[in-house]
């Protein structure tokens, strides 16, 4: 994107008044999607987008500024406006927006990738619709969606670092709806790996397609869910964002040094029960998570947070990291060129244990099994959590049994932690995901095996 003897007259320019540390972000991201929703394709679009963010700090103030002008003069205007903002502050972070007037262009140019054509897309979406609605009456609406993005960066830094990655994710999701007596009802899956389009020679859209409109169909016979404390038994896979959100968060440094975290001060300290391992891991081969290099350039890496019930680490970025007199873990991210990194969690997962998932149940005499977790809100401070239910079960003397209506999980991470009791070796990654933090929005992984939480609030309506 840049040449090698431009970057350094950038770094060199960053640094010429004074400073600590500078560096050069560069990227240049496209994007394609395709969208079909109830029977007609609504969208087929693509985009890009390139540019770079310098950074500067000079002390305990940052100077931060992008640019979509990867030209010499671009980056040079870039580089003084981060090293004057890094010299007028006493502290914090201080951002500088460069305006530019773009002319019109005279037409925008679709650039979809070099080996899937728009029909292949819509070909897709079109058996995903079909499947879903072959499986009854009941499923009145169908919405598939395929996305790809590719993702090539630059990083380099006063340290004399200079490195990249070229990073390409395929996404495939089936929304359904049923309708019946009881109302409407809906359903998804999502797969999404750090893959070409060869995904889909692993992967059958219409296999995908069966399995949210089931999922939809079944919970029109859900009863209401229970309300008040009782195990919980969070299945394979899909309970992973619970810990992604109400654990994980709170082991980012930068919540660390900002007093904002239930863990802040507990290392070496036994803060989860013996049979937890919690790791957080950059490297797992095509995950939504992964990469070569973080947004840094420093390497991914696996790194355990959790041993055993004991914490051993936090996550890291550079800065951070540095201040501490260590190096970076590879969690320093971003969401693009126009954003300053922060410590950020890639691929996060609760290790397998030795039991076995029928026997958690069957060892349950009353409580819920949640299959699939959907969205929440936590406290990182305290760790306190509110997570809905999209997929769950009553279970009755160790059998599962009905459906659910959607209700919530309602706990304290920290406590959750504690009251693991059972722990199965059937571990699963979940759906891909995007993680949001400080208006970032960055591609995640979570995972868990079958595991039992001794006592947690269910908030559901039954009486």
């Amino acid at each position: 994107m840049i040449d090698d003897a431009v970057v350094q007259r950038t770094l060199d320019r960053a640094l010429r008044t004074g400073g600590d540390f500078a560096e050069v972000f560069a990227e240049d991201r496209r994007g394609t999607s395709a969208m079909l929703d109830d029977g007609k394709v609504e969208e087929l679009s693509s985009g890009r987008d390139r540019g770079a963010g310098i950074r500067v700090v000079v002390g305990e103030t940052t100077g931060f500024a992008h640019t979509a002008d990867l030209s010499e003069e671009g980056l040079a205007a870039a580089a003084d406006a981060a090293a004057g903002a890094a010299r007028s502050g006493t502290g914090g972070a201080e951002v500088v927006d460069l305006a530019r007037l773009d002319a019109p262009r005279p037409n925008e140019v679709l650039v979809p990738p070099e080996d899937v054509s728009k029909a292949a897309r819509t070909e897709l979406l079109g058996r995903a619709d079909e499947a879903a609605r072959a499986r009854g009456d009941a499923i009145s609406q169908v919405t598939a969606r395929t996305a790809d993005s590719r993702r090539r960066i630059l990083v380099a830094n006063s340290d004399g670092l200079l490195t990249g990655d070229d990073q390409v994710r395929t996404l495939f999701s089936v929304s359904c709806v049923a309708t019946g007596d009881t109302g409407m009802q809906t359903g998804r899956e999502t797969i999404g790996h750090t893959v070409g389009f060869e995904l889909f020679d692993q992967v059958e859209v219409e296999e995908l397609a069966r399995r949210a409109a089931d999922r939809a169909l079944t919970k029109l016979r859900a009863r209401p869910a229970p309300s008040g404390a009782m195990p919980v038994v969070i299945g394979k896979g899909g309970g992973g964002v619970l810990f992604h959100e109400a654990c994980g968060h709170g082991l980012e440094a930068d919540h660390i040094f900002k007093h904002a975290s239930a863990f802040e001060g507990k290392l070496g300290e036994q803060v989860a029960s013996p049979l937890i391992t919690l790791v957080d891991d950059g490297t797992v081969p095509a995950e939504w998570g992964c990469y070569a290099v973080d947004d840094e350039g420093r390497p991914a890496q696996r790194n355990v947070l959790i041993q055993d019930g004991v914490l051993v680490d936090y996550m890291w970025d550079h800065i951070r990291a540095r201040k501490e007199g260590r190096a970076s873990s590879g969690n320093g991210r971003r969401q693009s060129y126009k954003h300053l990194p922060m410590v950020r969690m890639t691929n996060t997962y609760i290790e397998p244990g030795e039991d076995d998932p029928d026997d958690i149940i069957s060892s349950t005499d009353h409580g819920v099994y949640v299959a699939q977790l959907g969205g929440g809100q936590v406290n990182t401070a305290t760790g306190d959590f509110v997570f809905g239910m999209t997929e769950a079960y009553l279970i009755e003397d160790g059998e599962i049994t009905d459906p659910l209506r959607e209700g919530n999980l309602i706990g304290n991470g920290p406590e959750v932690l504690q009251r693991i009791d059972a722990l199965a070796g059937d571990f699963e990654m979940g759906p891909p995901g995007t993680c949001g933090k400080d208006g970032q929005g960055v591609p995640v992984g979570d995972g868990v095996p079958t595991l039992r939480v001794s006592r947690l609030t269910v908030g559901g309506t039954a009486a």
